[in-house]
Parts: structure tokens; sequence; C-alpha cells
């Protein structure tokens, strides 16, 4: 397995995902991610889901994920103020 993957939302490159001991980290490659930076996934297929329903406008994940780093994450702060 794999410890980065290539996240990409149909053509266009989303970021990459990092093995991290808790999962997958997710670093954004362009600014239209920026948001999604710090943000922690079970796998890269998760991470995946989620930059798709971000670029849509949908990004339920974001409340999810902040209980798990922590509200302050600079990501969970930028979600939470959409």
């Amino acid at each position: 397995m794999s410890d980065a993957y290539i996240i990409e939302v149909g053509s266009q490159a989303a970021g990459i995902v990092v093995r991290d001991p808790d999962g997958f980290r997710f670093f954004a490659s362009s600014h239209r991610f920026n948001p999604m930076e710090g943000q922690l996934f079970r796998n890269a297929r998760e991470a995946e889901r989620a930059a798709f329903r971000f670029l849509s406008g949908r990004a339920p994940q974001a409340k999810a994920d902040a209980s798990r780093e922590g509200a302050d994450a600079p990501w969970a702060r930028r979600m939470r103020a959409r």
C-alpha cells in the first residue's frame, strides 16, 4: 500500500494525501482546494469523495473532521466561515 496518493476531481488535481499515523493528511495542489488543507481522512478514497463534495459545494465532512482534529484547526475555521 502506498504512502501518498494524488487526488483528482474530474481531470483537475485537487491535491495529495500522505499517510499519517492517524490516517491520510490532505495537501492542496490548487488554491481552489486550500480550505481542505491539513484535513485528515481514513483513506485516500474518502479524501477523493470529500474533494468532489467540496467542489460541488456540498462539504458535510467538515464538522466530523473538526471534532477529530480539534475545532481550532485552520481548515476547520475556514470551513465554518462558509
